[in-house]
């Protein structure tokens, strides 16, 4: 098996990116070698490439966003541009959808994509989210490589247990390489 070296400023981008880190480690390099430690896994993972191939320090892209104020939410009311999930959001949906409603994340991401459509819209994209999610048809970003993994994992081998896609993920993210799941890892279970 494969050793996936230690993040240090030895490495080359291209070996840096080859391997799997966890965005706590990204952060305490970053922090370490003077870097903003400041956003998603993606953004570090960039930001930590830049510098070692470069000797560049990136700042981090500050985002402002101001929280417009919301008096009532009715069904033909226009989402706001920055969308914020507040209290006031979640008891309209309750009221809606009732108390099993919660705020998923591709939810929230559709309601932050779609300022200027009205909250019925959101109430019908609610559903075909449920409903897509059911059936196991949702996307998973590309920074959550592990849900990735361990989906495609199960989706290939109904008869194991979480314990066996655990140790397949350990070795995979320990080689250089993609993170996807390959019939191949299986090699570790024997």
């Amino acid at each position: 098996m494969n050793q996936r070296p230690d993040l240090s400023t030895r490495l080359s981008a291209d070996t840096f990116r080859n391997y799997y880190y966890l965005k706590e480690e990204l952060a305490d390099f970053c922090r370490e070698q003077g870097l903003s430690a400041s956003g998603g896994k993606l953004e570090l993972t960039e930001r930590i490439a830049v510098y070692l191939e470069t000797g560049i320090t990136t700042a981090a892209v500050s985002k402002k966003r101001t929280t417009p104020v919301i008096d009532q939410i009715t069904d033909d009311r226009i989402i706001e541009e920055n969308f914020v999930c507040s209290e006031k959001h979640r008891a309209y949906f309750k009221e809606r959808k009732g108390n099993s409603f919660s705020f998923n994340v591709l939810f929230q991401k559709w309601l932050k994509a779609n300022a200027g459509k009205t909250y019925a819209q959101a109430l019908e994209a609610y559903d075909q989210i449920l409903k897509d999610k059911k059936q196991n048809q949702t996307t998973i970003d590309k920074q959550f490589e592990y849900n990735t993994y361990i989906r495609d994992f199960f989706a290939d081998n109904k008869d194991k247990k979480l314990d066996d896609a655990i140790r397949c993920w350990k070795y995979k993210k320990s080689m250089a390489g993609h993170n996807r799941y390959e019939k191949e890892d299986l090699v570790t279970l024997l």
